[in-house]
């Protein structure tokens, strides 16, 4: 076992039996070919993880509350923006395994890749040891965001959703300007238009965060003028 691997176990608070586990769910996409032996599958089953053990807790602690108030509870906590903040808590961002090119390159992207590695190193848990260690995590790195009652964050598309639908604009609408790189690691440059308003376009390495980015250049311009 190295010395980055005696460490990470020390921070999860948990040894894994199965090594290669850890060491995929620390794989990002950008280190292979083949996206099915990166960390994406264990992501999706972190997510899982991370969601059932999120809506037992706030089920039992917040036993007078309604399902609408655990709901929004619910959505914040198991955010990106939580799962990002714990990430770079425990400085997650050193063991991750990527090209250094994308760590130069996607600095904006920094966020969104270590809350993916987190969510695929409590898949990695449970198929190593069941759910008591991942449990175990986030019922203690996630207590002071419990504890601040953190609210889903509002996306940049809905936000410039309900601007435009409150001016009668109708709904933004989202178009592929370019997609270029290999086919593992494409990048997709999205432009966005709401009537009566200049285009704008974003790159990223989905189509989904160039939208996001887009619609942030968009109601950055709004905001301006």
């Amino acid at each position: 076992m190295n010395s980055d691997s005696t460490q990470l176990h020390e921070i999860l608070g948990y040894v894994f039996k199965d090594a290669n586990l850890l060491s995929t769910a620390l794989r990002h996409s950008s280190t292979t070919t083949n996206r099915t032996q990166s960390n994406e599958r264990l992501e999706f089953l972190g997510d899982r993880v991370l969601g059932l053990t999120m809506a037992e807790t706030l089920y039992l602690r917040f036993d007078d509350e309604d399902e609408g108030h655990l709901a929004r509870r619910y959505a914040g906590l198991t955010s990106r923006v939580a799962l990002a903040r714990v990430a770079d808590l425990i400085d997650l961002r050193q063991f991750i395994h990527i090209q250094t090119v994308d760590l130069e390159t996607e600095k904006r992207s920094y966020s969104s890749i270590t809350a993916d590695t987190l969510e695929a190193i409590f898949g990695a848990m449970y198929l190593d040891g069941g759910l008591e260690p991942a449990q175990a995590f986030i019922a203690k790195h996630w207590e002071n965001l419990i504890s601040q009652d953190l609210s889903a964050p509002k996306d940049a598309k809905t936000a410039l959703q309900e601007w435009a639908q409150a001016r009668s604009l109708g709904l933004p609408i989202y178009s592929i300007a370019s997609r270029d790189g290999p086919d593992h690691a494409p990048t997709f440059t999205m432009e966005v238009t709401v009537q009566d308003q200049a285009p704008q376009s974003a790159s990223g390495t989905s189509r989904r965060s160039a939208e996001q980015s887009a619609a942030q250049k968009l109601l950055t311009t709004l905001e301006n003028t």
